[in-house]
């Protein structure tokens, strides 16, 4: 598949999360301080890369993506609320994301917390509304929701983000630093997938291939993450770069030098590739996807 034709995907799913999400936030019981407050980075152009994954795993799984839209809403959510949260001056304190000042730059701090723990809350309100209506089981719904709840959780974004704020003493620890990109980026982005194949009821041999690429993916993504913010511009980024090296944050370039890191980031996009094979033509779409995100650091 070309890069056109993915784009092209991508941009068409994109197109029905976008007014989807902001639908949800059409609601005269939120109060309207707060409703802008996650509407500014809700709806403030992101790549959608985790809810368009949560409807393409659904589509072929014979499952009509539109079905999975509030799943892959929620999953949004909870990236935007850790975005928020992670930009707050008591975690990584940054003033810009996606090309625009942050939450807490805009609405203050306070603000910030609660729209990204509204956005949290939100999600699983929604699923639990939604996704009966549309005729998924119980049990494929809670078991959707178990994938989706230990990402956020302490085994996942939040247990990331608290390596990362105490990497202190860690800075040449190499497996620290997996542990760290696998919690605080791979396991989202892995549930993105591996939610939506929960809540058709996939075989345990596609949630297995699923799971691994999905990992390996997310662990690519960080990697080529942090060679953008040695190689990118504020512009390409939508946040301030070089901000890591400047601050001595422990990453993939700062330990390993950025030709290694472009090497280990090859290495997990073809681990990724490698995983979803076993699932024969009709997951082709992720083996291009997989190349697609590792271009991103060429």
């Amino acid at each position: 598949m070309s890069n056109v034709e993915l784009k092209q995907i991508f941009e068409s799913k994109k197109e029905k999360i976008d007014a989807y999400l902001e639908n949800i936030l059409n609601n005269d019981e939120i109060p309207d301080v707060l409703c802008q407050c996650i509407a500014y980075s809700l709806l403030n152009g992101g790549k959608r890369i985790r809810p368009v994954l949560c409807q393409i795993t659904a589509e072929k799984l014979g499952i009509d993506p539109d079905g999975v839209l509030p799943l892959a809403a929620a999953i949004e959510m909870a990236h935007t609320a850790s975005l928020i949260h992670d930009d707050l001056p008591c975690m990584d304190n940054d003033d810009y994301r996606r090309g625009k000042l942050t939450n807490h730059k805009v609405y203050g701090e306070a603000m910030a917390v609660l729209a990204g723990d509204s956005l949290l809350a939100y999600g699983f309100e929604l699923c639990l509304q939604e996704l009966p209506k549309l005729g998924f089981t119980q049990s494929n719904i809670l078991n959707a929701l178990k994938i989706f709840s230990n990402a956020i959780g302490p085994c996942g974004i939040c247990g990331g983000q608290a390596l990362d704020i105490t990497q202190e003493g860690h800075k040449g620890n190499c497996e620290f630093l997996w542990k760290m990109c696998e919690l605080k980026t791979a396991t989202l982005l892995c549930a993105s997938i591996t939610t939506s194949a929960a809540l058709v009821g996939a075989s345990e041999k596609t949630m297995s291939c699923l799971r691994n690429y999905g990992t390996h993916l997310g662990i690519s993504f960080q990697i080529i993450d942090d060679i953008l913010d040695v190689t990118g511009t504020i512009s390409e980024l939508g946040k301030t770069p070089g901000k890591d090296a400047k601050e001595g944050k422990l990453t993939f370039v700062a330990l390993h030098g950025l030709e290694r890191a472009k090497e280990l980031a090859m290495e997990e996009t073809i681990k990724a590739i490698d995983s979803i094979l076993p699932l024969g033509a009709d997951f082709e779409v992720f083996v291009d996807i997989a190349e697609y995100i590792a271009r991103r650091s060429k």
